[in-house]
């Protein structure tokens, strides 16, 4: 059905609702005026259905309205503004389903107050327009909400992968060959590495996949880490039968958000094959056993599965969740191009509730008591340096077990990344990790950006805390109206 259809259907739905709720009519009183199921005529207002000539003419003449007015497109005032969302970008493009809502329901709504639901969605419209969040970053935000709905954890595709690699008789830490191998003898691949910047195109560009030859063209520049898990998220869009599918790795043809959704479930099936979820929650058990934090040894956990913290860090908010019931918790990339004191989030994963650290589009300042923010200071000698610390949040009064790792970008442009996880110190936390209370991991006092922050004496400030002098004045204003009441009235 295209777009048009679902429209007429959900206009005449509406006008079929409006009519009946003028005579003060039940669905059932509908029914019984007409001989029409109840069930039938719900499905008709809710724009499921669109009923025959004769029955569209036996409902004018039970609601006494005008056959041409009802069937045409074109709504009177009351529902004037419910065009206007129905053939928004806003509304056509929001993956309701994936949340579990019924668009059906969701029309109801609206039209129950089509002026104020238009003015609502206008506002946050006109706020994603202020602020320069374009499609690309609403996709990515509404990802960000499904991921965190579902505990970021996928049970089928852990399975599938699962399945796939007992069937492939893949061992631990699978090579690039192994993956290779399986693309052009399995699925029919061609394989071919070559430099991209010859044909003008962005050192970013890290893959392009031809799908009419079946042909995977890889960036000459790539790390093995990078082709390893290229090559497994295109076993992914394989196996997962998953399409549409975008074709260039880093997004270069982002086109809606099933693309985003399909490339997501792909990675999510690297991640299972690179990084197997039994074989990682035994060795985090036996880490999280350490009596003291031991930095060395979270690094040779790391390599045992990848030589990419990325991916490994990533892993961890899979596993996390569903196996130690650990679920409060945050991910979070950093990125610190050269010559440049600037700190850019460039991934972020909340899981359980919006975590204190977050991405901020306001260009403000982030604080600079991170334990990744200064990882990514300290990289200037050394090519990877992991740490903890338990970040302390002053405002909110909670602790977070903070375990950062920063290195050197491998891709040429100069930017270093940070990862880190971050775990709310709880009672249950605090029991499945003995080393959260170690004496080699320092407390420190954090804030989310300078502009907001209310330590005083902090060392590495990089702006003053204005939107907190702004709420303090504020909060004086209040009083002082107070205390000019009390004493007159």
């Amino acid at each position: 059905m295209t777009q048009d259809g679902n429209f007429i259907k959900t206009v005449f739905g509406l006008k079929i609702k409006q009519q009946r709720q003028k005579k003060n009519w039940s669905l059932q009183d509908l029914a019984n005026e007409t001989g029409m199921s109840k069930s039938y005529l719900n499905e008709i207002e809710n724009g499921k259905k669109f009923p025959k000539h004769e029955k569209i003419i036996q409902l004018c003449e039970k609601l006494g309205c005008n056959y041409d007015d009802l069937v045409s497109t074109k709504l009177d005032k009351g529902l004037a503004p419910f065009t206007e969302i129905l053939q928004s970008d806003f509304f056509k493009e929001i993956p309701l389903e994936l949340f579990g809502i019924n668009k059906s329901n969701l029309i109801s709504i609206i039209s129950d107050a089509p002026k104020k639901v238009t003015a609502f969605i206008n506002t946050l419209i006109e706020i994603s327009q202020n602020y320069n969040l374009g499609k690309e970053r609403f996709y990515f935000a509404v990802l960000r909400s499904f991921q965190e709905l579902y505990d970021n954890y996928f049970p089928e595709i852990e399975e599938k992968a699962q399945e796939y690699f007992i069937e492939n008789n893949l061992h631990s830490k699978p090579k690039v060959e192994d993956f290779e191998q399986l693309l052009i003898q399995s699925f029919g691949y061609e394989i071919r590495t070559m430099n991209f910047e010859n044909f003008g195109a962005s050192g970013k560009l890290r893959s392009l996949f031809i799908p009419e030859k079946k042909l995977l063209l890889l960036n000459e520049k790539l790390s093995e880490d990078q082709r390893t898990f290229i090559f497994a998220k295109e076993i992914g869009f394989n196996v997962l039968h998953l399409n549409p599918r975008p074709n260039t790795y880093s997004w270069l043809d982002f086109t809606n958000f099933e693309n985003l959704l399909n490339n997501f479930h792909a990675s999510y099936f690297a991640g299972c094959l690179l990084i197997p979820k039994a074989a990682l929650t035994e060795k985090l058990n036996d880490f999280f056993q350490l009596n003291q934090w031991e930095p060395d040894v979270f690094d040779q956990l790391i390599q045992e599965f990848t030589n990419s913290p990325e991916t490994f860090y990533y892993r961890l908010t899979n596993i996390l969740p569903p196996e130690f019931g650990i679920k409060d918790l945050f991910y979070l990339c950093f990125t610190k191009k050269k010559h440049s004191d600037k700190i850019h989030i460039l991934k972020e994963l909340h899981l359980n509730q919006q975590q204190a650290p977050h991405a901020n589009a306001t260009n403000e300042h982030y604080c600079r008591r991170w334990i990744a923010v200064k990882n990514l200071v300290s990289l200037k000698e050394n090519e990877k340096l992991t740490d903890a610390q338990i970040s302390h949040y002053k405002d909110s009064g909670l602790s977070y077990l903070v375990i950062s790792t920063s290195q050197k970008n491998p891709f040429s442009d100069g930017t270093n990344r940070s990862y880190c996880l971050g775990i709310l110190l709880n009672t249950n936390s605090l029991k499945k990790i003995k080393f959260a209370k170690s004496d080699r991991i320092k407390t420190i006092s954090v804030g989310v950006t300078c502009e907001t922050c209310s330590i005083s004496d902090c060392e590495v400030r990089q702006a003053p805390p204005i939107r907190l002098e702004k709420e303090l004045f504020n909060e004086e204003m209040r009083k002082s109206i107070q205390k000019i009441r009390k004493n007159l009235l």
